[in-house]
């Protein structure tokens, strides 16, 4: 019924309602045959189709009843999570902080009485939980991944005073922090939504993916909209916060009192804000409109056309509108325009044309990289589409050249140079950022290193990263368009993950220092990883394996949390890529199928039958 049960209750402890007259007939096993069922109320658009309504514990009941009860109640979202307080002590109830952080688990918990230990005193028991966690979110809202984890935590039970101060009633008077949630609760649940943030002394925007309720928070009582912009004033998080500003002051939030934020019928939203804004000024309060405009964007069940920031006493700051944010993309064109481009079977570089209804004859790019000049093992395209960046010599040698005029057909010299003895230690896939900056990697086992070439011509500068020791190293990278975030797969010992890096930034031109530090595992249930492109400003398309699995195709945000989209299966598949424009098609190289493109709602169709390396612009 789309939320998680347990077994071993003695009675229901819910009630789910399930919205609409198809799931009704087609869904539902089994109803509850006993505790308080609530009134079904219409969801609003975007929320889940199935709602759970928590009930209150049963006079005199078990200690079993109690435990699975508060598990259950935990899943809902009354207000102030008060359902679920009534299963705890007084003290326990006022000490609980179910926003401190929530703990999720592949499936959800499981409390089990064991044979013996269990029972402390007369009027003590404790519960053992069990479980495998995949992730945590903290107060600040940020999903972290973990390697999947036996998860061990208590639930302590004691006499208490019944409701009516008479008799004593199991009460939970310890418990671990926070909500314990199985995943499908979490999704239910939950939600991801990007916050905007400015690159550090940039006027450009990078995404930083948080989780918000689906409905209204129980504990704030705003809607989706408020806990959206309350998320995106309180700051970045903390992995990203080190290379990122926001323009909005320390201390500026909503007005005292709001917690629902709605569009009038022009698509207009108005944020009051408290007292620190009062005296912002208008460009300070155009970016902090454009930041807004960007995150509310993401949030696709609301649609936002303008923004207009209020003082405290609503008058008006600054108005904005959706065009104008346009001016604060790192890639000004958004990859809007954003073509394929493949190698054919002779090594040459060549464009597609992936949303087109008939694919046609790929053509071939004018220069050196298109006319056979030189065979291409591997290219990435400037995201202007006017540059292209190919590995050439036996994966030895990093080339720049024109792929727009034949006026300069010779092939330029190269730009950087790997010693590598064999071609898979040597130059990775170079890619660009969305300022014109190309980024690769140096495979050597004896000098391996990361390098970034400023503009796509000028001198390779060394890239800090001190992580690549230990026998570690880049097997494979992609910079986001805003040149923030660095997707890695780092190899070591046969074995390829999935990191994602930040990009730290000092000084500017020939003085400039950069180093990529605090690579996260993004994919820790992935056995291994062999592809992967950007796919939105916070989502990335993977090749790779789940523990004990076959290959498959999938989505992963950056902070690691997965979709739940399913993506047709293809037979081996050896490279995926996609644009940050996520209309576009995603294109693949598949061993049976050549090039290969899939279009929202359809199968994989063949575009090229012969060809490898698929590319978007970056």
């Amino acid at each position: 019924m789309g939320a998680e049960r347990r077994r071993g209750r003695g009675r229901s402890v819910r009630a789910a309602a399930l919205l609409g007259c198809g799931l009704l007939l087609a869904g539902c096993g089994s109803m509850p045959d006993s505790g308080d069922v609530s009134p079904v109320k219409a969801s609003n658009p975007g929320d889940s189709q199935v709602r759970v309504y928590p009930v209150t514990p049963r006079e005199n009941a078990e200690p079993d009843e109690i435990v699975n009860g508060f598990l259950e109640a935990m899943t809902g979202d009354d207000p102030g999570f008060a359902t679920a307080r009534t299963y705890l002590t007084k003290k326990a109830a006022r000490e609980w902080k179910p926003e401190e952080r929530t703990t999720v688990l592949m499936a959800a918990p499981v409390s089990r009485r064991e044979p013996s230990g269990i029972r402390e005193t007369q009027d003590r028991l404790v519960y053992p939980l069990h479980g495998d966690q995949i992730a945590t979110v903290d107060s600040r809202h940020a999903y972290e991944p973990v390697r999947t984890t036996p998860y061990k935590g208590t639930i302590q039970l004691v006499q208490a005073p019944g409701p009516d101060g008479k008799g004593k009633e199991w009460r939970i008077d310890s418990l671990p922090p926070g909500l314990l949630l199985g995943e499908s609760d979490f999704q239910r649940n939950f939600r991801s939504v990007n916050k905007y943030y400015f690159a550090s002394g940039r006027r450009w925007v990078v995404a930083d993916p948080v989780y918000i309720r689906q409905r209204q928070d129980p504990v704030t009582r705003m809607d989706p909209v408020a806990q959206t912009v309350k998320a995106l004033l309180e700051g970045p998080t903390n992995w990203l916060d080190p290379v990122v500003d926001s323009s909005f002051p320390t201390g500026v939030a909503l007005k005292d009192g709001v917690t629902s934020l709605t569009p009038d019928d022009q698509n207009k939203l108005k944020v009051p804000l408290n007292k620190k804004a009062d005296n912002i000024g208008t460009e300070t309060c155009r970016e902090m409109a454009a930041q807004l405009l960007f995150t509310l964007g993401d949030l696709g069940s609301t649609r936002v056309d303008q923004v207009e920031l209020q003082r405290e006493d609503g008058r008006p700051v600054c108005l904005m509108g959706e065009s104008q944010k346009e001016n604060y993309r790192a890639d000004p064109s958004g990859g809007l325009q954003a073509n394929p481009y493949f190698l054919d079977a002779s090594g040459r570089l060549a464009k597609l044309d992936a949303r087109a209804e008939n694919v046609g004859k790929p053509s071939r790019v004018p220069g050196p990289f298109g006319n056979g000049t030189v065979k291409i093992a591997k290219v990435a395209v400037a995201r202007d589409e006017r540059r292209a960046a190919a590995i050439t010599d036996s994966d030895s040698s990093l080339r720049v050249a024109s792929v727009v005029s034949d006026a300069n057909v010779e092939l330029p010299p190269p730009l950087l140079r790997s010693e590598g003895a064999k071609p898979e230690d040597r130059l990775s896939a170079p890619s660009w950022d969305g300022r014109g900056g190309l980024w690769v990697a140096d495979r050597d086992p004896a000098n391996p290193r990361l390098l970034y070439v400023p503009d796509g011509s000028e001198e390779p500068v060394p890239v800090a990263a001190p992580w690549l020791v230990d026998g570690v190293r880049i097997e494979a990278l992609r910079v986001s368009d805003d040149g923030v975030r660095m997707a890695l797969l780092l190899k070591k010992n046969d074995k390829t993950t999935l990191h994602i890096g930040r990009v730290e930034r000092q000084g500017s031109g020939a003085k400039q220092t950069v180093q990529v530090v605090d690579p996260q595992a993004i994919s820790p249930r992935m056995e291994s990883v062999t592809s992967v492109s950007w796919a939105g400003q916070s989502r990335l398309v993977v090749l790779g394996k789940l523990a004990g699995g076959v290959q498959q195709v999938r989505y992963i945000q950056t902070d690691g949390s997965t979709s739940a989209a399913a993506m047709p299966g293809l037979n081996q598949v050896k490279v995926v890529a996609a644009s940050n424009d996520e209309r576009t098609p995603l294109v693949a190289a598949s061993a049976d199928d050549g090039i290969v493109r899939l279009q929202a709602g359809a199968n994989w169709q063949p575009m090229v039958e012969k060809g490898t390396s698929p590319v978007y612009p970056g």
